[in-house]
């Protein structure tokens, strides 16, 4: 396979698949596992918003002009609590419309620990995989982005919104009853919130690609640019190949032309 990067996708099943697309080539990551795979950088980047060549790409991908002039990369999208759009400075009024003044939720998950989330809805089974979550559970719904960001930051208020990656990526999750937090989290909660709480909270498993007997990677993240990538692969979670010797996060190293042999 050669071809310019994109992050990892996913299909549920009792075990998650994997789906690993480079430029026209796409190839299912998640039967590889016990297989060599050989990742090395061609010295090729693009932008994946506008296609520009470029020396040096941000955010997972994208070129500098864009990182300062694309609403997908404005500062509300990490800190959603700092939405500006009623303030009329929104980059794009039409981005807003179909991904932030719509339905989001807020979540309880656990991927190293437990951690306070947000999400667009009806793509919260893409990110609790994405951030390799085991368990998780919707607590809330907003109106809004923003509000949910404000929500969430009530609540990171007595618990991180961070995940851990190197526990993450171990498999070293904290056993922990997401129910009996979500009820805690609700009575600690304003009651200005409480109207936007579910009353079903349904907790949801997932289950990783992992190579049986095989101990956990090292906790060591692998850099395309910096060295040639080659290991037995022995599973894969979140956005993240797993190696003995290291982990290959996919996702950042979006744009970046690579060649990569399944041997």
């Amino acid at each position: 396979m050669r071809g310019f990067n994109s992050e990892l996708t996913h299909q549920a099943d009792t075990t998650i698949r994997y789906f690993w697309t480079l430029g026209d080539e796409q190839v299912e990551i998640s039967d590889m596992l016990g297989r060599q795979v050989n990742i090395r950088f061609q010295g090729e980047k693009r932008c994946i918003a506008c296609g520009r060549k470029v020396s040096k790409l941000y955010q997972n991908g994208y070129c500098f002009p864009c990182v300062t002039t694309l609403a997908e990369t404005d500062l509300c999208i990490v800190k959603p609590h700092e939405c500006h759009h009623h303030l009329g400075t929104c980059r794009d009024n039409e981005f807003a419309a179909t991904h932030c003044m719509i339905p989001h939720y807020v979540y309880l998950a656990v991927s190293s620990h437990a951690k306070v989330g947000l999400t667009r809805k009806h793509r919260e089974f893409t990110r609790w995989v994405d951030q390799g979550a085991v368990r998780a559970m919707l607590i809330a719904e907003l109106p809004t982005r923003k509000m949910a960001g404000e929500l969430e930051m009530e609540i990171a208020k007595t618990m991180p919104d961070k995940t851990d990656w190197r526990k993450m990526v171990q498999g070293k999750a904290d056993d922990v009853n997401l129910r009996e937090l979500a009820n805690a989290v609700e009575e600690q909660l304003p009651d200005e919130w409480r109207s936007y709480l579910l009353p079903e909270r349904v907790v949801h498993e997932f289950e990783y690609p992992f190579l049986a007997g095989e101990p956990a990677p090292k906790a060591k993240s692998m850099n395309a640019e910096k060295e040639q990538i080659s290991g037995r692969l022995i599973g894969i979670r979140g956005q993240y190949l797993l190696f003995p010797e290291g982990v290959f996060q996919v996702k950042k190293h979006s744009g970046m032309l690579l060649d990569v042999q399944l041997l």
